[in-house]
């Protein structure tokens, strides 16, 4: 494993432009994009493919710069492959490979001596959950096991820094849950950083921390989830015990604003955020009883519709 210069951003745009003939994939990205567990969102064409093949330096860039790991990728490309790994969407072995085989192969294909090379693949296909089948071909491998190789085979050169690329297509609930755990324990107890595109968003928020929200070559969020989700930090949703509508006309006589209103449940912007006493005094005022009080959130899908106008990831 090759070290990082530096102990600084996972990853520095500073306008990044990449071009297909004479359109604009990436247009003047410029992010600084902290270390851990980063969801990689946006609708289908929006360029996550295109910044992903990027950092790896499989695409030229046109314009501005690109680091991971603070290494320029592309003045640094071939020693910055040493400490990244990438689990593609698409198959990565060869029929008739076993799993083993494959996963030594891409182990050579990273640097790593022979005897490294074997070493590494038989204790990530342990951690993968493949030590029993690693000597069967691949191509008698159900999805799960399939994409668990692809897993070792990103993993067998102890990379600084994970891509992954739709983790969990095809796998059934069970398959999923289990993926998404091995995933979890990279950042937390191997301290590998992770970088996962995925249309499934419930994956993101199991097992990142942050979000980068891509939409038509730009950059339009780039933050935690849990400040991605914070619909409104001065709205509060209420559920009431009494008269709705004239609870709603109470609260409007003491200038709050609601913003929504179903059955016995409505959401309130307040006029100062944390200021709910105006709430109590309006059920006072029109003999209801407040039974819940809680802030408003959003799921990350009706943020990510919220940040792109319709379009969802």
């Amino acid at each position: 494993m090759v070290a990082a210069v530096d102990t600084g951003p996972l990853i520095d745009l500073q306008g990044l432009e990449v071009r297909y003939g004479k359109r604009v994939a990436l247009d003047q990205l410029t992010a600084t994009v902290p270390g851990g567990s980063i969801g990689l969102l946006g609708p289908n064409g929006a360029g996550k493919s295109t910044l992903i093949k990027t950092l790896l330096g499989l695409i030229p860039i046109h314009g501005g710069r690109a680091k991971l790991l603070g290494r320029d990728v592309q003045r640094e490309a071939r020693v910055l492959r040493r400490s990244i790994g990438y689990m593609p969407e698409r198959e990565a072995a060869f029929p008739g490979m076993t799993g083993f085989q494959a996963t030594w192969y891409a182990g050579r294909l990273s640097g790593l001596p022979d005897a490294d090379a074997r070493r590494r693949a038989h204790e990530v296909l342990l951690f993968a959950g493949l030590e029993e089948e690693r000597y069967r071909d691949v191509g008698t491998y159900s999805t799960g096991m399939r994409q668990r190789v692809k897993l070792a085979q990103a993993l067998v050169h102890d990379p600084d820094l994970i891509f992954l690329d739709e983790p969990t297509n095809g796998l059934d609930p069970q398959g999923r849950s289990e993926m998404l755990a091995l995933i979890g324990t990279l950042t937390r107890d191997r301290g590998i950083h992770v970088v996962l595109s995925t249309h499934l968003l419930k994956d993101v928020e199991e097992v990142c921390d942050a979000v980068v929200v891509v939409n038509g070559g730009r950059i339009v969020r780039n933050e935690r989830i849990e400040e991605l989700t914070r619909a409104f930090a001065d709205a509060r949703w209420i559920q009431l015990d009494g008269d709705m509508q004239a609870f709603v006309a109470a609260l409007g006589e003491r200038g709050l604003e609601v913003i929504e209103r179903k059955g016995a449940h409505c959401e309130v912007r307040l006029r100062v955020e944390g200021e709910t006493a105006p709430g109590f005094e309006a059920a006072a005022a029109t003999g209801s009883v407040v039974r819940a009080l809680r802030p408003v959130r959003l799921s990350l899908e009706e943020a990510l519709i919220d940040v792109l106008g319709g379009e969802a990831a």
